[in-house]
């Protein structure tokens, strides 16, 4: 069962104030995730408190680096079911994990980080580990 709509609205703005594409629909997951060229941050959201206090803020704080991936979406777990399963099909070698990050290059993931890499952990040395991975898969904003 999703949870109501106007509890999750605050977390999925969190977000989608950042300029993160919200994909509510397989359809809408598809579509984001057909661009196979560049870099694609897929940010698996939820309403727990590791999502909260350091998933979304941790994506926050690393999004303001110089690199960063050329697209970021988002699916929310709990709520968009059909979205959430389809993103999860992109990277099934992976256990399903919410919150989860994925970071895709040329479609292919390259960098996944799971609920138990960010739970206890401040939201800062997680975006310094999301950094960490722009820097080595993500091309320079200058040179786009």
């Amino acid at each position: 069962m999703p949870y109501d709509p106007m509890l999750v609205q605050p977390m999925r703005e969190e977000l989608t104030r950042l300029g993160v594409n919200e994909l509510r629909t397989a359809a809408d997951v598809d579509a984001f995730l057909a661009e196979k060229n560049g870099t694609t941050l897929l940010v698996v959201n939820s309403v727990c408190g590791c999502a909260a206090g350091q998933a979304r803020p941790g994506v926050r704080l690393a999004l303001q680096s110089e690199v960063k991936p050329d697209r970021v979406g988002t699916v929310f777990a709990g709520q968009d079911l059909e979205a959430t399963a389809q993103a999860r099909n992109y990277f099934a070698q992976f256990p399903p994990s919410s919150p989860s990050l994925v970071l895709m290059k040329d479609g292919e993931v390259v960098h996944f980080v799971p609920r138990h890499a960010i739970e206890g952990r401040d939201a800062m040395s997680l975006a310094n580990d999301l950094v960490a991975a722009f820097q080595k898969f993500c091309k320079t904003t200058a040179a786009r």
